[in-house]
Protein backbone atom coordinates (compact mmCIF):
# COMPACT_ATOMS: atom_id res chain seq x y z
CA UNK A 1 0.00 0.00 0.00
CA UNK A 2 1.62 3.07 -1.04
CA UNK A 3 0.69 6.00 1.22
CA UNK A 4 1.82 9.12 1.80
CA UNK A 5 0.58 9.53 5.37
CA UNK A 6 2.22 6.65 6.05
CA UNK A 7 5.26 7.35 5.10
CA UNK A 8 5.30 10.30 8.10
CA UNK A 9 5.23 7.70 10.52
CA UNK A 10 7.58 6.29 12.82
CA UNK A 11 5.20 3.43 14.34
CA UNK A 12 6.94 0.84 17.09
CA UNK A 13 5.69 -2.31 17.51
CA UNK A 14 6.62 -4.40 20.35
CA UNK A 15 5.58 -8.16 20.91
CA UNK A 16 7.58 -11.07 22.18
CA UNK A 17 6.85 -13.70 19.23
CA UNK A 18 9.54 -13.45 17.24
CA UNK A 19 8.06 -15.03 14.32
CA UNK A 20 5.28 -12.38 14.34
CA UNK A 21 7.00 -9.59 14.95
CA UNK A 22 9.36 -10.53 11.90
CA UNK A 23 6.26 -10.89 9.83
CA UNK A 24 4.62 -7.96 10.52
CA UNK A 25 7.84 -5.89 10.27
CA UNK A 26 8.19 -7.46 6.73
CA UNK A 27 4.51 -7.19 5.76
CA UNK A 28 3.57 -3.53 6.47
CA UNK A 29 7.02 -2.09 8.03
CA UNK A 30 8.09 -0.74 4.48
CA UNK A 31 5.24 1.43 4.27
CA UNK A 32 6.59 3.76 7.14
CA UNK A 33 8.83 6.31 7.83
CA UNK A 34 10.56 4.37 10.61
CA UNK A 35 9.43 0.88 11.82
CA UNK A 36 11.12 -0.23 14.98
CA UNK A 37 10.87 -3.07 16.99
CA UNK A 38 10.94 -4.15 20.79
CA UNK A 39 10.45 -8.05 22.09
CA UNK A 40 8.84 -6.34 25.85
CA UNK A 41 7.73 -3.58 27.38
CA UNK A 42 10.81 -2.45 29.15
CA UNK A 43 12.57 -2.82 25.70
CA UNK A 44 9.49 -1.07 24.54
CA UNK A 45 9.51 1.94 26.68
CA UNK A 46 13.20 2.47 26.03
CA UNK A 47 12.53 2.28 22.23
CA UNK A 48 9.71 4.24 22.45
CA UNK A 49 11.91 7.48 24.00
CA UNK A 50 14.79 7.09 21.16
CA UNK A 51 13.00 6.78 18.44
CA UNK A 52 9.87 8.84 19.60
CA UNK A 53 6.82 6.77 18.08
CA UNK A 54 3.45 8.16 16.55
CA UNK A 55 1.89 5.17 16.96
CA UNK A 56 2.24 2.06 19.13
CA UNK A 57 1.54 -1.50 18.57
CA UNK A 58 2.08 -3.98 21.47
CA UNK A 59 1.07 -7.11 22.54
CA UNK A 60 -1.17 -7.83 25.58
CA UNK A 61 0.30 -10.60 27.09
CA UNK A 62 3.92 -10.23 27.43
CA UNK A 63 6.49 -11.19 30.18
CA UNK A 64 8.16 -9.00 32.93
CA UNK A 65 5.18 -6.21 32.59
CA UNK A 66 2.21 -6.96 30.26
CA UNK A 67 0.90 -4.48 27.07
CA UNK A 68 -1.47 -2.68 29.49
CA UNK A 69 0.61 -1.60 31.93
CA UNK A 70 3.56 -0.49 28.92
CA UNK A 71 0.64 1.44 27.30
CA UNK A 72 -0.33 3.37 30.71
CA UNK A 73 3.04 4.60 31.59
CA UNK A 74 3.65 5.20 27.55
CA UNK A 75 0.36 7.59 27.81
CA UNK A 76 2.03 9.64 31.11
CA UNK A 77 4.88 10.42 28.10
CA UNK A 78 2.59 11.14 25.52
CA UNK A 79 -0.97 12.02 26.44
CA UNK A 80 -2.18 11.49 22.90
CA UNK A 81 -0.27 8.69 21.52
CA UNK A 82 -2.42 6.06 19.66
CA UNK A 83 -1.65 2.71 20.89
CA UNK A 84 -3.49 -0.27 19.30
CA UNK A 85 -3.34 -3.76 21.13
CA UNK A 86 -2.70 -7.49 19.57
CA UNK A 87 -4.16 -9.81 22.06
CA UNK A 88 -4.66 -13.99 21.35
CA UNK A 89 -7.90 -14.15 23.29
CA UNK A 90 -11.20 -11.55 23.70
CA UNK A 91 -10.72 -10.70 27.31
CA UNK A 92 -13.96 -8.36 28.18
CA UNK A 93 -12.15 -7.27 31.61
CA UNK A 94 -8.61 -6.48 29.66
CA UNK A 95 -10.45 -4.80 26.76
CA UNK A 96 -12.64 -2.67 29.17
CA UNK A 97 -9.55 -1.69 30.91
CA UNK A 98 -7.45 -1.23 27.63
CA UNK A 99 -10.35 1.50 26.82
CA UNK A 100 -10.19 3.18 30.00
CA UNK A 101 -6.32 3.82 29.12
CA UNK A 102 -6.80 5.48 25.94
CA UNK A 103 -5.77 2.40 23.80
CA UNK A 104 -8.17 3.07 20.08
CA UNK A 105 -8.16 -0.42 18.92
CA UNK A 106 -8.11 -3.82 19.84
CA UNK A 107 -7.06 -6.82 17.11
CA UNK A 108 -7.09 -10.60 18.02
CA UNK A 109 -4.51 -12.80 16.46
CA UNK A 110 -4.94 -13.71 14.29
CA UNK A 111 -5.74 -10.88 11.93
CA UNK A 112 -4.93 -9.54 8.74
CA UNK A 113 -1.88 -7.45 8.59
CA UNK A 114 -3.53 -5.24 5.63
CA UNK A 115 -6.58 -4.96 8.13
CA UNK A 116 -3.79 -2.96 10.29
CA UNK A 117 -1.90 -1.27 7.98
CA UNK A 118 -5.79 0.08 6.76
CA UNK A 119 -6.76 1.15 10.37
CA UNK A 120 -3.88 3.15 10.39
CA UNK A 121 -4.61 5.26 7.48
CA UNK A 122 -7.92 5.67 9.30
CA UNK A 123 -5.90 7.75 11.96
CA UNK A 124 -4.66 10.51 9.65
CA UNK A 125 -7.91 12.64 10.67
CA UNK A 126 -6.71 12.47 14.57
CA UNK A 127 -2.85 12.74 13.74
CA UNK A 128 -3.17 15.06 11.00
CA UNK A 129 -0.39 16.47 8.48
CA UNK A 130 1.93 16.74 11.84
CA UNK A 131 5.18 15.46 9.43
CA UNK A 132 5.79 17.39 6.70
CA UNK A 133 7.79 15.49 3.86
CA UNK A 134 10.20 18.12 2.44
CA UNK A 135 12.63 17.76 -0.49
CA UNK A 136 16.04 16.05 -0.20
CA UNK A 137 15.49 13.69 2.15
CA UNK A 138 14.22 16.27 4.77
CA UNK A 139 11.14 16.00 7.12
CA UNK A 140 10.05 18.47 9.73
CA UNK A 141 7.68 17.37 12.72
CA UNK A 142 5.29 20.77 13.34
CA UNK A 143 4.51 19.46 16.42
CA UNK A 144 7.55 19.58 18.05
CA UNK A 145 9.21 22.15 15.63
CA UNK A 146 12.12 20.26 14.68
CA UNK A 147 14.01 19.29 11.08
CA UNK A 148 14.98 15.68 10.20
CA UNK A 149 17.41 14.81 7.73
CA UNK A 150 16.42 10.64 6.88
CA UNK A 151 15.64 10.58 10.57
CA UNK A 152 19.01 12.07 11.89
CA UNK A 153 18.03 15.50 13.97
CA UNK A 154 19.01 18.85 12.20
CA UNK A 155 19.93 21.30 15.24
CA UNK A 156 18.37 24.68 14.03
CA UNK A 157 18.44 28.00 15.67
CA UNK A 158 15.74 29.89 17.20
CA UNK A 159 16.16 32.27 14.25
CA UNK A 160 15.86 29.60 11.51
CA UNK A 161 13.28 27.53 13.48
CA UNK A 162 11.28 30.76 13.27
CA UNK A 163 12.47 31.04 9.26
CA UNK A 164 11.06 27.55 8.17
CA UNK A 165 7.73 28.24 10.44
CA UNK A 166 7.22 31.31 8.41
CA UNK A 167 7.58 29.38 5.10
CA UNK A 168 5.36 27.06 6.06
CA UNK A 169 2.93 28.79 7.71
CA UNK A 170 2.28 30.88 4.54
CA UNK A 171 2.46 27.48 2.05
CA UNK A 172 -0.31 26.24 4.30
CA UNK A 173 -2.31 29.28 3.02
CA UNK A 174 -1.19 28.35 -0.29
CA UNK A 175 0.89 31.60 -0.49
CA UNK A 176 4.18 29.45 -1.87
CA UNK A 177 6.14 32.31 -1.95
CA UNK A 178 7.39 34.53 0.79
CA UNK A 179 8.94 38.15 0.23
CA UNK A 180 12.42 39.33 1.14
CA UNK A 181 10.47 42.27 3.19
CA UNK A 182 7.87 39.94 5.05
CA UNK A 183 10.84 37.56 5.81
CA UNK A 184 13.26 40.49 7.35
CA UNK A 185 10.44 41.80 9.14
CA UNK A 186 9.91 38.59 11.06
CA UNK A 187 12.90 37.75 11.64
CA UNK A 188 14.45 40.77 12.98
CA UNK A 189 11.52 43.58 12.71
CA UNK A 190 13.28 46.69 11.49
CA UNK A 191 16.82 45.72 11.53
CA UNK A 192 16.51 43.49 8.57
CA UNK A 193 18.66 44.14 5.58
CA UNK A 194 19.50 42.50 2.20
CA UNK A 195 22.89 41.44 3.12
CA UNK A 196 21.44 39.72 6.58
CA UNK A 197 18.95 37.99 4.96
CA UNK A 198 21.14 37.06 1.73
CA UNK A 199 23.63 35.84 4.47
CA UNK A 200 21.01 34.10 6.84
CA UNK A 201 19.83 32.32 3.67
CA UNK A 202 23.45 31.43 2.62
CA UNK A 203 24.12 29.56 6.12
CA UNK A 204 20.57 28.05 6.59
CA UNK A 205 21.42 26.36 3.01
CA UNK A 206 25.06 25.55 4.23
CA UNK A 207 23.37 23.91 7.50
CA UNK A 208 20.21 21.83 5.71
CA UNK A 209 20.80 21.70 1.86
CA UNK A 210 20.27 24.30 -1.25
CA UNK A 211 17.40 22.12 -3.06
CA UNK A 212 15.38 23.03 0.51
CA UNK A 213 14.82 26.93 0.26
CA UNK A 214 14.25 27.91 -3.33
CA UNK A 215 14.93 31.77 -4.05
CA UNK A 216 12.14 33.22 -6.44
CA UNK A 217 13.74 36.25 -8.72
CA UNK A 218 12.53 39.44 -7.06
CA UNK A 219 9.80 37.57 -5.43
CA UNK A 220 11.21 35.85 -2.23
CA UNK A 221 11.82 32.14 -1.16
CA UNK A 222 9.72 29.22 -1.58
CA UNK A 223 9.72 26.04 1.05
CA UNK A 224 10.45 23.15 -1.42
CA UNK A 225 7.98 20.39 0.05
CA UNK A 226 8.49 16.54 -1.91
Amino acid sequence: MRNRFLKTLKVLLVEDEVKLSKLLKNAIGDNFYKFGVAHDAYEGLELFKKMEADIVITDINMPKKSGLEMAKELKELKKDLPIIILSAFSDTDKLLNAIDIGVVKYFIKPFDPDELLEYIVSLEAKLGERVILLEDGYTYDKAKKTLYKKNRYVALSKKEKEFLELLLEYYEQEIYVVSDEIIKKSLWEDSGSDDRLRTFIRRFRAKTSKELIKNIKAQGYQLVIS
